[in-house]
């Protein structure tokens, strides 16, 4: 089922007359149409990213676009927001915000290498040392909090009890005095850009950014860079945890609560699938879509509990 919104020609011109951006050269529909629904713009000097808010509400998509001049006010690379001529950070288009925002160059990985891995734990560590605005929420739009919702659509069911028995386990490292931060909490590969001469990453997509604990980025961040297939390569973990050790400590209790929130993360990620594509949007094709997520959480429920933080090299 496709959700994405069909903008025509004079459509777009009309939405791009809003903004500065000079001759446009083409336009070109993006893969993609969930939360979003994204047009590559080229104009004659620069390209854009034309950003329909698929369930964003204005005051989310307000949010959204101020957390992006924050970081690019704490020299945090990442997309930048072009405001409208008359200083508006979105437009509206029928009853859905539009945003523009400036284009990274650079390519997306489906595999990541040792390389690539330390780049991507220096720029996370790098986004928690940034101070954390006062405006964002302080919780996760998919987090525990949310999982009660599973009792709408899937009461009694295989899902609600294996929810049941993640928070289980998670709750007693919920209690520990953990460090927060401003997070990402969405880092997988595909919102990573990687430049041309592979010296540099950058972390995209702030849609879910928050001030959480930072370790739920980590635990998130090993789920969407250090898979392979149905399991976590433990190889691919030690590269990126101790680059981001390196740039940002971790505390002991975080250290210790590196396996909770990695399935923490994980499962709050399938959570948010098996809602989607259940019951906010129901998709039959996308009903199982969870699975394979959740088949990593398994696994890492399944290793010794010490399996992430005897990784950690001066602890």
């Amino acid at each position: 089922m496709e959700h994405y919104t069909r903008l025509n020609e004079q459509e777009i011109d009309e939405i791009l007359q809003q903004f500065e951006m000079g001759p446009i050269v083409s336009v070109k529909l993006l893969d993609g149409g969930f939360e979003n629904t994204n047009y590559l713009i080229t104009s004659t000097t620069k390209k854009y990213i034309l950003c329909v808010c698929e369930q964003k509400a204005e005051q989310k998509a307000e949010e959204l676009a101020r957390v992006l001049i924050h970081l690019d006010t704490q020299q945090f690379h990442t997309s930048k927001i072009i405001t409208q001529k008359n200083g508006q950070l979105f437009s509206v288009w029928k009853g859905k915000p539009i945003m523009i925002r400036s284009y990274v160059e650079g390519t997306v990985v489906a595999n990541s290498s040792p390389h690539l891995l330390r780049l991507i734990g220096k720029e996370v560590a790098k986004l928690h040392l940034v101070r954390a605005p006062d405006f964002i929420p302080k919780q996760l739009n998919y987090g525990k909090e949310q999982f009660q919702n599973v009792k709408k659509y899937g009461a009694n069911s295989e899902f609600e009890r294996w929810l049941g028995k993640i928070v289980k386990y998670i709750t007693p490292y919920l209690d520990l005095n953990l460090p927060k931060s401003l997070i990402h909490s969405d880092i997988f590969l595909d919102n990573v850009i990687i430049s041309e001469d592979e010296s540099a990453v950058t972390i995209i997509d702030f849609e879910e950014s928050t001030y959480y604990f930072r370790v739920f980025d980590i635990g998130m961040t090993i789920i969407g860079t250090c898979a392979d297939g149905k399991t976590i390569n433990l190889e691919k973990v030690n590269y990126f945890l101790n680059a981001y050790h390196s740039k940002a400590p971790l505390t002991s209790d975080e250290i210790n609560a590196l396996k909770a929130f990695t399935i923490y993360a994980g499962a709050s990620m399938t959570f948010w699938r098996h809602q989607n594509f259940n019951y906010t949007k129901p998709d039959p094709e996308m009903y199982n879509h969870y699975l394979g997520l959740q088949v990593l959480v398994d696994y890492v429920f399944a290793l010794d509990d010490d399996s992430f933080s005897k990784l950690i090299k001066d602890k």
